[in-house]
């Protein structure tokens, strides 16, 4: 088996091995949930509930509004108290659904699906559920998996690269429940009749990568492609390129290179929706860092707050200086644990030494290492000249809106420059300016 990747990318230290050898365990809430109505790229889902109304675990409390949106269940039962405005993970405060918790976990009934289901009935029923990409872009999967042209889909890739440091859940998801996860991804493949299926892992997981190809040896549409670990070898684009060698930009889709890309667990998560009709109302997170006294791996009910994970995780050393929702390269610094954990929430890491608060930024020294690593292959010291000046001509001129925001410039800058924030502030400015004309 050939080992696959792309130009480009750093090796930061992973920091797996605290969490990957730790067994999932369930969680529960203490006390209220708080269940944000907007978990997903797209329109925020509309509220059905009222305060007073009881709900039940897997029960539709918020509604698709749009093509581009996705239904919200409970992930317990008990009284909604209150529907207003709660912060998330990323220091926003969006609408969110607050559910006391009576402890009783009582399930919503809903019809087993038949076996024999049509194309349309399955995606309707991932639709239904909430499904989304939960390797942290939060896509709607439905919509992901209704393409202009189902006929050009030739490859559906599974995306276990989980190339962030630290964060071991897909890992975890695949060493515990493989056969789930393949059985999602036929179900993928049975909407694509022309499509392969992949299952991508870095070869920092060689005992997957090995079980995997034994479950998967009298698949004729499914194979295991090696990927070499590499950071950010599990971005959309690259394990597209690493995998078939095709090229996608930011004026395209996965689509358009006749490609599905789903992460581990949306893939097993549509496994339950079309098998079981059962909704998501919990994921895999991992609770680790060198400022954690007992990192985890937790299966961890949509809502629970963050503070619940550091109870179960034996709470925060001495002298932590800074969390993290998601990884270190492209997760969220957390300013508070009283927010809950939403769809996106593949992480939480705690540190006791803050690398790029204790770094001396100094002026750039031209040395060309951020465009030697970029996987985008662009010139990131010129982009971020541009943006510090608001020159969006230039920006646009070196393909600034190419970024896809990864933070490899920022890593092996020895100037310690802000290149990702400069960019990202300047791509979003270009965004506004398209926008208004």
């Amino acid at each position: 088996m050939s080992i696959l990747t792309f130009k480009g990318g750093v090796h930061p230290y992973d920091g797996k091995e605290l969490s990957k050898d730790i067994p999932t365990r369930q969680i529960y809430p203490d006390g209220e949930v708080v269940i944000p109505v907007a978990q997903h790229i797209g329109a925020p889902a509309k509220p059905i509930v009222n305060v007073g109304d009881r709900v039940l675990v897997g029960q539709k409390i918020a509604e698709a509004n749009g093509f581009v949106s996705a239904n919200i269940h409970s992930s317990v039962s008990g009284t909604v108290k209150k529907i207003e405005q709660r912060l998330v993970p990323n220091g926003s405060k969006v609408l969110s659904v607050v559910i006391e918790n009576d402890e009783q976990y009582e399930k919503f009934e809903y019809e087993k699906p038949d076996d024999n289901l049509s194309r349309e009935e399955k995606i309707e029923l991932i639709k239904d559920c909430g499904v989304v990409g939960l390797g942290g872009a939060c896509f709607p999967t439905h919509v992901k998996l209704s393409p202009k042209e189902i006929d050009k889909i030739d490859y559906v890739i599974v995306n276990a690269a989980e190339c962030e440091p630290y964060i071991t859940a897909d890992y975890r998801r695949l060493k515990e429940q493989p056969k789930e996860v393949i059985e999602g991804l036929k179900i993928v493949l049975s909407l694509f009749e022309n499509a392969q299926g992949v299952i991508a892992v870095e070869n920092n997981k060689k005992d997957v990568i090995e079980e995997l190809s034994k479950l998967t040896e009298n698949e004729p549409k499914i194979s295991v492609a090696e990927l070499k670990t590499k950071y950010p070898q599990g971005s959309e684009r690259h394990i597209i390129y690493a995998v078939t060698k095709r090229k996608i930009n930011s004026k395209m889709l996965p689509a358009d290179a006749g490609c599905i890309v789903d992460n581990v667990d949306t893939i097993y998560n549509i496994y339950n929706a079309v098998k079981f009709h059962k909704p998501l109302t919990e994921r895999i997170v991992t609770v680790s860092g060198d400022g954690i006294n007992t990192p985890s791996n937790f299966v961890v009910p949509i809502g629970t707050s963050h503070a619940k994970l550091v109870k179960e995780a034996g709470e925060l050393k001495d002298g932590v200086v800074k969390l993290i929702s998601g990884g270190p390269m492209m997760g969220q610094a957390m300013f508070s644990l009283d927010v809950p954990v939403i769809k996106g929430s593949s992480a939480l890491l705690a540190f006791l030494h803050d690398d790029v608060a204790d770094a001396t930024m100094t002026n750039c020294l031209n040395c060309g290492k951020c465009a030697s690593v970029c996987p985008e292959n662009l010139i990131c010291a010129k982009l971020a000249q541009a943006a510090a000046a608001d020159d969006m001509e230039t920006f646009l001129k070196y393909h600034g809106m190419e970024c896809i925001e990864c933070g490899t410039c920022n890593y092996i800058c020895p100037a310690n420059r802000n290149i990702t924030q400069s960019v990202r502030t300047m791509k979003r400015k270009v965004i506004a300016a398209r926008k208004k004309g």
